[in-house]
């Protein structure tokens, strides 16, 4: 007797809800670029590139580029020499900011634990 096969989403077809989030805010620096722009509000590029320490311009700009595409923050430009650039959140960006703090929280917890059993 052979088993009928269930139809299960396939998360590796492209419809998966977490691989379409993940492919949006999934790279290295973009969950620190928005949760920086959730606590910070407005930020220039140099004041975001002090936060993230270690992040190279090419892969900064990259990625704000991306988010900015995307629809999850604004860039506004005063159009002025030297070049004086904002970030922040959109609307569709600020509805990150519980599943970042959550996500920060569980973070936390998860390295105290870690710590907390470490030899």
């Amino acid at each position: 007797m052979t088993q009928k096969k269930k139809d299960y989403e396939n998360p590796y077809d492209g419809q998966c809800a977490i691989l379409y989030a993940m492919n949006l805010i999934g790279a290295k620096w973009k969950i620190p670029i928005l949760w920086h722009l959730t606590h910070y509000g407005i930020l220039h590029y140099n004041e975001l590139k002090r936060h993230l320490g270690g992040v190279t311009n090419t892969v900064l700009a990259r990625n704000l580029k991306e988010l900015e595409a995307d629809g999850l923050i604004i860039r506004k430009s005063k159009g002025t020499v030297p070049p004086s650039v904002t970030y922040e959140l959109s609307d569709e960006g600020k509805k990150l900011i519980e599943p970042l703090d959550g996500l920060y929280r569980w973070g936390e917890e998860h390295r105290r634990h870690r710590e907390m059993a470490a030899p």
